[in-house]
C-alpha cells in the first residue's frame, strides 16, 4: 500500500494510505510556537496510546469516531474523510472534515480569561451573576462551550448562525455535537480527577461518515492537545499546566522567552530557541510518563 506523507507537523504527522491515514505521533516538542530542536523520549507514544485510549472509551459510550486501530508504539489508523472548503460543501453531502473546532471550558484559564480582563466577554456569558469578578482559575458555573473556524489561516470565533452557515450543520446537528463535546469531558472529567488531574479546557474535531453521521475525529484528551492542572498543586491556590509547564520554565529561567517575545514586539528577527540540556530532556519524559499514567490509569511500559 503507497503510503504518502500528507502534513508533517510539529507533534504529529499524516500519512495518506488512500481509504484511510495514518497518524504517527513524534517526539518532537514545541513551546511558544517554536519547535525545540530536541526530542523528548517516549513523548509521541504517550500521546498517541492517550488518543486510543479516550477513543476506546467513546466507543464503548456509543459515540462514533474515525479510530480504526492502534499502530504501536506511536501511530494509529484511522478512517480518511474529505477536506473541503466551506464554499464548496454540498447541502445534504457526507464524508467531509465539519469546518470548525469545538473548545469546551470548565474553569476561567486561558484566553477566555484573557477575554475576561478586556471585558470581550462578560461573567454573565460564563454564567456568573452580573457584574462578579471572576478570579483566574475559578470553575465556571456551567461549561463554556465556544466554536472556531478550522480550515482559515487564523482560527477565529464564531456564533451559532455563523457556524451553521459556513459548515452547513442542522441546528439539530449543532446540538448533537454540543452534546457529545459535553458527553465525553465528562467521562474525562470523571477519570481523570480519580487519579489527581483537573481537566480545564480542550478541543474536539468532527466529520460526517458516507451516510452524515456525526463522529469525533483528530484526537482529544492528550497532555498536548488538553490542558490539565495538577489537583494538589490547584487545592494549595497553584495551577500548574502538567505537559509543558517544565519545559516553558527552563525557557523563562535562561531569558529565552524575554528575548523571543521582545524581539517580537520590536518585530525584530526572533532568535533560535536552544535544544534543551539533557537532564530537562530526562525529567520531561518523566513528566509525560506520569501524565500518561494519571490520563489513562495504565502503568506505562513502552510497546516500542
Amino acid at each position: 500500500m503507497e503510503r504518502k506523507p500528507l502534513r508533517m507537523g510539529s507533534v504529529k504527522e499524516v500519512y495518506d494510505l488512500g481509504r484511510e491515514l495514518e497518524f504517527r505521533f513524534t517526539d518532537r516538542i514545541s513551546v511558544f510556537d517554536k519547535v525545540i530542536p530536541s526530542l523528548i523520549p517516549h513523548k509521541g507514544e504517550t500521546l498517541c496510546r492517550e488518543g486510543v485510549h479516550w477513543f476506546s472509551r467513546a466507543k464503548n459510550m456509543g459515540i462514533p469516531t474515525h479510530f480504526e486501530k492502534f499502530l504501536p508504539p506511536n501511530g494509529m489508523l484511522v478512517n480518511k474523510v474529505d477536506v473541503i472548503q466551506p464554499e464548496n460543501i454540498k447541502p445534504g453531502s457526507g464524508n467531509y472534515l465539519i469546518p470548525l473546532e469545538v473548545i469546551c471550558r470548565w474553569y476561567a484559564a486561558g484566553s477566555i480569561y484573557d477575554r475576561l480582563v478586556r471585558g470581550d466577554v462578560s461573567p454573565e456569558a460564563l454564567g456568573f451573576p452580573k457584574g462578579r469578578k471572576v478570579e483566574y482559575g475559578e470553575p465556571l458555573p456551567e461549561p463554556y462551550i465556544e466554536v472556531s473556524t478550522k480550515l482559515e489561516r487564523v482560527d477565529r470565533l464564531l456564533d451559532k448562525a455563523e457556524a451553521l452557515k459556513i459548515s452547513l450543520l442542522s441546528p439539530e446537528e449543532y446540538d448533537q455535537i454540543c452534546e457529545t463535546v459535553l458527553k465525553i469531558d465528562e467521562d474525562i472529567k470523571r477519570e481523570v480527577g480519580a487519579r489527581g488531574l483537573i481537566h480545564v479546557d480542550g478541543k474536539k474535531e468532527f466529520a460526517f461518515d458516507e451516510d452524515r453521521n456525526v463522529m469525533v475525529i483528530d484526537v482529544y484528551g492528550t497532555a498536548d492537545e488538553d490542558r490539565f492542572w495538577d489537583k494538589a498543586k490547584y487545592e494549595e491556590g497553584e495551577f500548574v499546566d502538567l505537559s509543558k509547564e517544565y519545559v516553558r520554565q527552563h525557557y523563562r529561567r535562561i531569558g529565552y522567552k524575554d528575548r523571543l517575545y521582545g524581539a517580537r514586539d520590536r518585530k525584530e528577527a526572533e532568535p533560535d530557541i536552544p535544544a534543551l540540556p539533557e537532564d530537562v530532556i530526562g525529567q520531561t519524559s518523566k513528566i509525560y510518563i506520569r501524565l500518561f499514567e494519571m490520563i489513562t490509569g495504565e502503568k506505562f511500559k513502552s510497546s516500542a
